[in-house]
């Protein structure tokens, strides 16, 4: 290994855990992530600091939680004050990103990064400076120049929906667009030392595209949490559960702008069947990253720098596919919070490792800097898990922390369906994922979910991976939850977190 190795970082959009073998998913059809796998650490739980897209994106590329980052609700852009891994790591390193950015100013070079790729043009109304709505993305220009239309309107421009996007055949998704300007990249900088970021819109919904037919919908396999809502989760679970698998007792979606135009577009929410297809198609764009994946493995190799480059693979967050009654994401269940996280670092390890215990986001960047040689700045709020990955330390006592911060001095979030979702999604809540050491060695694993104004919520993880039972009126648990929330409160100083907990 040389002093400095190349990184390439690879993040999907909406990815849960449970979509490769290494996770327990036997059946779905992503080869190379599976390979992948097999050649990596692969950390058993992984977990996001908070489960939509912006704050999430702000700790993967800042290595600070999003309540220290700024972006704690989607639309807040970076600062320009904040600093991320680029304008941390060496100077040595020529640092490229591909893709999706949703940190604000989508389509403008920021933040330490010589190169960039832009693939979204749907943020123009919280652009920063007038003239950047003038500039295009590079995707948008790649598929006029396929012949393509834009069919919406957007600040005076028209773009390319997520609508239209999903109809495109797979070489025009937008991971494989992603994966040609990578193998560009890694072929024109092969002399030189460079950490590469590659983010693709896939599988984020819609929930359908060009492979829509890869699976049965009656042979895939569902949890026992499918198209359930329990009734002592909180009232915001509920509410949503509720919601979405409304029509599966009666009634017209067709009348309900928010499922037939967004939640569940081209999707029938009416039966069982229904369900099982969306479920079925959002699985199958997952092998259009798995195809990126490829590629841009397949270019390191040709490079001849393979053996010397770390490859990082995750998601952003992930996704509910019909999980508890819900879609989407902004939930603490596994299903939205948990994600594969896999490291490929040859010199280390040419075989699979498994790495138990709980990781959170809040590493990827200090692990990063460590192992690309250089100084882990002190304001970062995570570790790295490099001594981890060598046998040195293990993550039987490290909790995760995450957050939902649905409410901001600037930006609301958007309609999530109904009045009542609306009024309670602005909440903030906390969640830790806590190991207990028991006196057999083994390790139990807990969730405690707080809100100071929703029923919250602990689930026993080790018995209950699923979420089913929620333990936290259980008398029984009144002192393992006052043990966990100071916990929590203890984190809460440290990070400088306002964030209000109810008293237990």
């Amino acid at each position: 290994m040389a002093d400095k190795p190349n990184i390439v970082f690879i993040f999907s959009d909406q990815q849960r855990s449970d979509t490769l073998a290494a996770y327990g998913n036997n059946w779905i059809k992503v080869p190379h992530l599976n390979k992948l796998a097999d050649q990596s650490f692969v950390f058993e739980n992984a977990y996001v600091t908070q489960p939509v897209c912006t704050p999430a994106r702000a700790s993967i590329m800042t290595g600070l939680y999003p309540h220290t980052a700024g972006p704690t609700v989607n639309k807040v852009a970076l600062s320009p004050d904040v600093k991320t891994v680029a304008e941390m790591i060496s100077e040595d390193y020529l640092c490229g990103y591909l893709g999706k950015w949703h940190l604000g100013d989508d389509v403008i070079q920021q933040h330490g990064f010589d190169e960039w790729v832009s693939t979204e043009d749907g943020h123009r109304p919280e652009y920063s400076k007038r003239e950047y709505r003038n500039v295009m993305s590079d995707y948008h220009q790649f598929l006029v120049d396929a012949g393509y239309e834009p069919d919406v309107e957007s600040e005076g421009a028209k773009i390319f929906s997520a609508h239209a996007r999903g109809k495109l055949p797979a070489e025009h998704q937008m991971a494989s667009f992603l994966a040609g300007k990578a193998e560009e990249f890694i072929e024109d900088h092969n002399d030189e030392t460079f950490m590469l970021y590659v983010s693709t819109f896939e599988p984020h919904p819609p929930y359908f595209g060009p492979m829509d037919d890869m699976y049965d919908p009656e042979d895939i396999p569902v949890g026992p949490a499918f198209l359930k809502v329990s009734d002592d989760d909180s009232l915001l679970n509920r509410e949503r559960g509720n919601y979405y698998t409304q029509y599966l007792e009666g009634g017209d979606p067709s009348k309900d702008e928010y499922m037939t135009d967004n939640a569940a577009q081209e999707n029938d929410t009416t039966s069982v069947a229904g369900w099982r297809r969306l479920r079925a198609r959002y699985m199958a764009n997952i092998t259009l990253v798995d195809d990126m994946v490829g590629r841009i493995i397949a270019a390191l190799d040709k490079a001849g720098v393979a053996d010397n480059t770390v490859i990082v693979f995750t998601s952003e967050h992930g996704e509910m596919a019909g999980d508890h009654g819900m879609l989407e994401k902004r939930s603490f269940f596994e299903e939205a919070s948990k994600v594969p996280l896999l490291f490929r670092v040859p010199w280390l390890s040419k075989d699979q490792t498994k790495v138990p215990g709980s990781i959170g986001h809040i590493d990827l960047v200090p692990t990063l800097l460590d192992l690309s040689g250089g100084e882990v700045p002190d304001h970062l709020q995570g570790n790295s898990v490099v001594p981890v990955m060598k046998g040195e330390q293990d993550l039987a006592d490290n909790n995760v922390f995450i957050q939902w911060n649905g409410i901001h001095e600037e930006w609301d979030d958007r309609n999530l369906g109904n009045e009542a979702i609306n009024n309670l999604i602005p909440m903030p809540w906390r969640s830790i994922v806590a190991n207990e050491r028991m006196t057999d060695g083994s390790v139990q694993r807990w969730k405690l979910n707080l809100c100071a104004t929703d029923q919250c919520e602990l689930y026993d993880l080790n018995s209950d991976p699923h979420e089913m039972k929620n333990l936290f009126n259980d008398p029984a648990q009144k002192d393992r939850i006052r043990h966990l929330t100071a916990t929590m409160r203890t984190w809460q100083h440290r990070t400088k977190d306002t964030a209000a907990l109810p008293t237990v």
